[in-house]
């Protein structure tokens, strides 16, 4: 692939950031067992080796960039569901949230890298920025879920998200799925073998039917929410 001209303007240059994300997904796709290095990233999306570093300073910077992205697209689908819907269900929710997360391998294997290394291997303040903008996040859709949902007190709504995520991430890494993403043998698990998808998705409707109620379940016959 030739090398690309270099981008000069704002838009240019965020066009040229999401382009080396694009690259990163599309390896990451391809090998979810190993982390590709900054060269094959840049080699993927037609740029030089420096260009990369120009936006990220380190692969791991870049990880967390590409993770924020898939978090981004998750968060903003929900809250653009829940500010415009005048009622929502659990399989509302059910539907974004496995679409958005759950359903993607790259999302849930980056996911797990890059909570293992953000201590170790992200500077401080990238670190600190990325939890910074997870938190408004985390507001602006826990009071979106609060104002759908008078069984939330204050703050409930962002427990409900934060559990969510733990359990997603969670039921993963026991899976066989999980451990093959990371280089294990593709038949270990933790406990005994389970299909991820069901499992994951009776926990969520166990978990919020809990905190939310089960009068709140989709109606027979409707469709739930497609995410936005």
């Amino acid at each position: 692939m030739g090398i690309r001209p270099r981008a000069v303007d704002v838009e240019g240059k965020e066009e040229r950031r999401h382009a080396i994300l694009d690259a990163a997904e599309k390896r990451l796709a391809l090998a979810p067992e190993r982390i590709a290095n900054v060269a094959e990233v840049a080699d993927e999306a037609g740029l030089a080796k420096g260009t990369v570093y120009l936006y990220f300073p380190s692969k791991h910077a870049l990880l967390l960039a590409l993770h924020e992205r898939h978090v981004d697209g998750y968060f903003s689908a929900l809250i653009a569901f829940l500010g415009r819907s005048p009622s929502v269900t659990i399989d509302d929710l059910l539907a974004i949230t496995l679409a958005h997360l759950a359903a993607k391998p790259a999302f849930l294997s980056l996911a797990t890298r890059c909570l293992g290394s953000m201590e170790t291997d992200v500077p401080r303040e990238t670190a600190l920025a990325f939890r910074a903008r997870m938190g408004e996040r985390l507001a602006a859709a826990g009071q979106g879920l609060e104002r759908h949902f008078p069984e939330l007190m204050p703050g409930d709504g962002i427990a409900l998200l934060r559990h969510t995520y733990a359990l997603i991430l969670g039921l993963w890494q026991m899976s066989s799925t999980g451990a093959a993403s990371q280089g294990l043998p593709g038949e270990v698990c933790i406990g005994q073998a389970f299909d991820y998808p069901q499992d994951l998705e009776r926990a969520l409707r166990a978990l919020w039917e809990g905190a939310i109620g089960t009068r709140l379940r989709q109606p027979a016959g409707e469709s739930p929410a497609a995410a936005a």
